[in-house]
């Protein structure tokens, strides 16, 4: 764990300082968090877990024990579990690429560069995202509640020779240090959440935020073409378990900014929750012809922005005033 992290790291459950003993870290307060192949796990097995990974991962912590180190095995290719999980990761254009990956699909940020700005990547599952912040010049760590991807994240990070940190933790309480981050980003993760949910993790973005920081949340548009399909496909049902939960625009707006600060709403994409046309040359030709009609969407929607009402993935992006 690299010295900077160490100095932001906190309890997530009062915020105290901790340190690292034999068994694990501790806080002032007596709360432990143990270790597992060197990643730290700091999950709250108290509250009700957002996906079934974290309970799977708080009883790996118990089985597998605390102190050790990621493994030193070399990775030839892509690692199995990108290969496995991609099509969950990435979304349904890539479900064809399932054990077929040659390379990383390694995002472009939407980000400026940075000379060494703290980021966090809420939701990281692989790291994708935080290899690209990474490689824009950030200080980078990622969370995730599912330790089976922290542990790949790291694979994957060393293997690409990324200097990520990773950690098992909990978007609703973060175990950092107040005012800690410039820059948060999540992706494809707090759409999964109760509206509830959603407002607990935005209020501890904005705590982790520095003053002047900023945050970049994607979420999904109520009346996006695709997004209505998927809605009228369950009936108009209230979403369970780990289902995608729509928001308009109005409601994404009010959220962000009483809960984190002033800011925008930008458009991602048109037709998928995941439209990164800089993996076009990996997936079938019908999926390059919809991502790249997306991209002419979306660059229209800053000349027509009435077209964004349409849009099925959004960037809610918000500055910390005070």
């Amino acid at each position: 764990m690299d010295d900077w992290l160490k100095n932001i790291l906190v309890c997530p459950r009062d915020h105290f300082s901790v340190q690292i003993e034999s068994d694990g870290l501790v806080c002032h307060a007596g709360h432990r968090y143990p270790i597992v192949a060197g990643v730290p796990l700091m999950l709250l097995p108290e509250v009700k877990q957002t996906h079934r990974a974290a309970k799977i991962s708080l009883e790996h912590a118990s089985l597998r024990g605390h102190m050790g180190k990621v493994t030193d095995q070399s990775i030839t290719g892509v690692d199995e579990f990108v290969q496995h999980e991609i099509g969950a990761t990435n979304g349904l254009a890539y479900r064809t690429l399932s054990r077929k990956l040659k390379e990383y699909p390694i995002p472009k940020l939407c980000a400026p560069q940075s000379a060494g700005g703290n980021f966090l990547d809420i939701g990281c599952n692989w790291g994708r995202w935080s290899i690209a912040a990474s490689r824009m010049g950030y200080k980078t760590v990622g969370i995730d509640p599912n330790l089976e991807a922290i542990l790949a994240a790291a694979r994957v990070a060393k293997q690409l020779g990324s200097q990520v940190q990773y950690l098992v933790a909990d978007a609703r309480y973060l175990p950092f240090a107040e005012r800690a981050f410039d820059f948060v980003f999540s992706y494809s993760v707090l759409q999964h959440f109760d509206k509830g949910e959603v407002l607990l993790s935005l209020s501890e973005i904005r705590r982790v935020l520095r003053v002047g920081g900023r945050s970049m949340v994607q979420m999904p548009n109520m009346f996006g073409l695709r997004s209505l399909y998927h809605q009228l496909r369950r009936r108009f049902r209230k979403a369970k378990d780990f289902e995608v939960r729509y928001w308009t625009l109005s409601e994404m707006r009010s959220a962000f900014c009483s809960s984190i600060g002033s800011g925008t709403v930008l458009v991602d994409g048109y037709f998928s929750l995941n439209p990164r046309t800089e993996d076009a040359h990996m997936l079938p030709w019908k999926c390059r012809l919809v991502f790249r009609l997306s991209d002419f969407l979306r660059d229209l929607s800053i000349k027509v922005p009435a077209i964004t009402r349409v849009a099925d993935s959004l960037y809610v992006i918000s500055t910390r005033d005070k």
